[in-house]
């Protein structure tokens, strides 16, 4: 079977690497399994054409059968997964996403539907469906993912915020230029968006006196609650914060951004009943 799965995923991407990494092997334990696939058929699976990957008659006759057949497999697991998780569902979300605005509303939803639990997967990279036991994600782009439901939920738009308590040590924040003589907290996971939003205010970015640099979108709003200078990020995501008295926006010049936050799963998953619930709160509770 080990064999018989490293064909398959070499076939589709047709390069070993990429193989290797869909099945978390090295590229040589690809390799040396579907050499043991060839001596046992007594076949050439693969051929060598201008240093690039191609199937054999006898690659391309064998693919399709194993393709379904490992579809079937982890269709009937799916499955059997739903059966014994009826109550569950996972979501993938960034962490300042979660923090920020999904857990201040979550208490909502578990009120309308106790019979659902909400399980929260924090993590910025690209969700394998097929491959991962989670049901939804909830991420910001173009809302272009192939084979994918894809539900706006609202657009990004970037306003710099700051504590109400913000130390004395500048001047008033009462025009975008005032922020020079400010700390400017930046996120590593979205190092553009200053620069990005001074450009769109017609003022230079170079001129800002000192800045910090947190791991996350999530700290920087952390550091700018507690006073250490003025953070940039979505009207929405610290909307919260804003209500509650922990954030102010200094200014009204916000930046619209071409992205979205959208509601991603498999068309299969989006007709699953406890996803549809899911879908009809959260859609309820965005702005748009």
């Amino acid at each position: 079977m080990n064999g018989l799965r490293a064909f398959e995923s070499a076939a589709r991407h047709l390069n070993l690497r990429a193989a290797a990494e869909e099945l978390n092997v090295t590229p040589s334990a690809i390799s040396h399994q579907i050499r043991g696939i060839e001596a046992a058929l007594g076949v050439s699976l693969f051929r060598r054409a201008n240093k690039r990957l191609a199937l054999t008659d006898d690659g391309r006759s064998l693919l399709p059968g194993l393709s379904e057949g490992f579809g079937r497999i982890a269709s009937a697991v799916g499955n059997l997964r739903d059966n014994q998780d009826q109550g569950v569902l996972t979501v993938s979300m960034v962490s300042t996403f979660a923090m920020r605005w999904f857990m201040p509303r979550l208490s909502r939803f578990q009120q309308k539907h106790p019979e659902i639990e909400i399980r929260i997967s924090t993590t910025m990279r690209p969700v394998d469906f097929e491959r991962e036991d989670i049901d939804a994600a909830i991420r910001n782009g173009a809302g272009d993912w192939p084979g994918m439901r894809c539900d706006r939920l609202f657009n990004v738009e970037t306003v710099p915020v700051c504590s109400p308590d913000l130390p004395g040590t500048g001047p008033p924040l009462q025009r975008p230029e005032d922020l020079h003589g400010h700390i400017l907290l930046h996120s590593a996971a979205r190092p553009g968006e200053w620069a990005q939003w001074f450009e769109h205010c017609g003022i230079p970015s170079d001129k800002a006196a000192r800045k910090l640099t947190f791991e996350s979108t999530n700290f920087s709003l952390a550091a700018a609650i507690k006073g250490l200078g003025v953070a940039i990020a979505d009207r929405h995501i610290v909307e919260e914060d804003v209500e509650s008295g922990r954030l102010v926006i200094p200014f009204e010049h916000p930046m619209q951004l071409p992205e979205a936050y959208f509601l991603v799963c498999p068309e299969r998953q989006a007709l699953k009943p406890k996803m549809a619930h899911f879908r009809e709160w959260l859609l309820s509770e965005t702005p748009e």
